[in-house]
């Protein structure tokens, strides 16, 4: 039976670490009878993140495959026909991620934007827990890769944060999907626009393959920030090691000249080939639905070394909290970077749970300046190409309360003034509803405005009543427990 020992004494920057902290928690579920990787895996990461009261058939109305921060970490010790333990569910909610960057849920959000400005750089390690054992001969057959929805064509590594180098020799950290072909080659699927395609077309264009490591099983703080949105050339590690607050400790590969964060707990080596391509076939998206894309490239796998334990991280794709969750917490960072540059007025930035972490922003506004709005509105659907709704609302709403945004929305503003519609602008691929690379896109004004009412206050008993009831509540519930 396969379980996760922990780093000796646990290295504050590897994924075991931070699940011991979980597991010290009771929030680590461990499946210890056999599982399938072919759906299986899947199924049990949808149903244990889901929550107890969640509707069990898709069809149900109620049932929109999300529950944000109500399921366990999973680590699977046995997988059929493998050595290897399996873990998922890790970084499914901001209460998760605040705990993992030790910090708390309010002050996430500043955490995370903070992150984007001189982050430490990684520091390079003589040796690493991720070179502890190595493939005698490469051989992706012998990973515990998850199949994971039934109109998808194979197994897919979802959890593999990649590392690979422009010709300056500047880094770039990403995900992107890989699809085991045979036991050392694999498809991949890169939208054009993201740098790793860049990079690879760059590479192709000079007559060369392109270097990359696949890590796998990383601290939340490197899953993050290989999620950010940023320059090509900008080091996403160092944003890393702005939420570590300490330099990440990185070791050098031992076929391709990357570096890697040394605390992952497996590490693909190989090359990526821009010219060879394959045929996908329906991939799921971050919206639930399934996409064809056409080709991709090819990976083939040089060298896979790992822990002597080794965990193999997989993140659900398609619509679930986790993917959701960590796509929207390093886009909102980044949008709230970008946007208090543009509106110093810009409080806080959200991306909703309902808008897939990708396409639905909120953004909360202290003491804004007539126009702010509107700025913040056309800036975050220009900067980030995926965006196509945003919703402005002032300071005293939760941007992360989806009542609350709605009951700013139903209560200040008005159709004929705060409604900006934009015909067309510029979108992403995995957009459902893009078709010529545009889509429409829609921005709402829900701050108060000079002309509105006056009275704002919201009809409550008296803060001092309530703290009283509070604690009474509190301390009755203490009892409870007790008895």
């Amino acid at each position: 039976m396969k379980t996760f020992s922990g780093d000796t004494p646990g290295h504050s920057q590897s994924l075991r670490g931070f699940l011991r902290r979980l597991d010290e928690q009771g929030e680590v579920l461990r499946i210890s009878q056999e599982v399938d990787p072919a759906h299986e895996i899947a199924a049990y990461l949808r149903e244990t993140g889901r929550g107890e009261d969640a509707a069990s058939d898709w069809g149900s109305a109620s049932d929109s495959g999300l529950a944000i921060g109500s399921g366990p970490a999973v680590v699977f010790e046995r997988v059929k026909g493998q050595d290897l333990a399996v873990v998922g569910n890790v970084l499914n909610s901001r209460s998760r991620a605040a705990r993992a960057l030790r910090t708390s849920v309010g002050e996430l959000h500043q955490v995370l934007a903070d992150a984007t400005i001189d982050g430490p750089a990684p520091v390079v390690v003589s040796t690493a827990p991720c070179q502890e054992a190595v493939m005698a001969a490469p051989d992706l057959g012998k990973l515990p890769i998850p199949t994971f929805f039934e109109n998808e064509t194979g197994p897919y590594i979802t959890a593999g944060v990649i590392v690979a180098k422009g010709e300056d020799g500047r880094r770039n950290v990403s995900f992107a999907r890989l699809k085991p072909l045979d036991s050392t080659r694999a498809f991949i699927g890169i939208a054009p626009n993201h740098h790793l395609a860049q990079l690879a077309r760059a590479a192709g264009g000079r007559g060369h393959q392109l270097e990359i490591a696949v890590t796998i099983g990383n601290h939340p703080a490197v899953l993050l920030a290989g999620a950010y949105y940023l320059g090509l050339g900008d080091d996403e590690l160092e944003v890393a090691g702005g939420l570590f607050r300490e330099p990440v400790e990185v070791v050098e590969c031992q076929t391709v000249g990357l570096e890697v964060p040394a605390h992952c707990e497996l590490v693909i080596e190989g090359t990526l080939d821009p010219i060879e391509e394959i045929e996908e076939g329906a991939v799921s998206e971050f919206s639930g639905l399934y996409e064809r894309y056409g080709p991709g490239q090819v990976v083939t796998v040089r060298h896979i070394s790992m822990r002597e334990d080794a965990l193999f991280q997989v993140i659900e794709p398609g619509l679930s909290a986790e993917h959701v969750l960590i796509g929207g917490l390093a886009i909102a960072a980044v949008l709230e970077h970008r946007l208090r540059e543009l509106v110093p007025s810009v409080s806080e930035v959200a991306m909703s749970p309902g808008g897939c972490g990708r396409m639905h922003a909120v953004v909360a506004l202290r003491d804004a300046a007539d126009g702010d709005a509107q700025k913040v509105i056309q800036e975050a659907l220009t900067s980030v190409t995926l965006v196509k709704h945003v919703t402005v609302v002032d300071d005293d709403i939760d941007v992360h309360d989806a009542d609350a945004v709605e009951w700013a929305i139903a209560t200040r503003m008005r159709a004929d003034r705060d409604l900006l519609v934009f015909e067309a602008m510029r979108s992403s691929r995995s957009d459902p509803q893009a078709g010529d690379g545009t889509v429409p896109k829609l921005g709402i004004n829900a701050t108060r405005r000079a002309g509105d009412r006056q009275d704002w206050s919201r009809a409550m008993p008296p803060p001092q009543a309530l703290s009283r009831v509070r604690a009474a509540l509190a301390a009755q519930r203490g009892e409870a427990a007790s008895e």
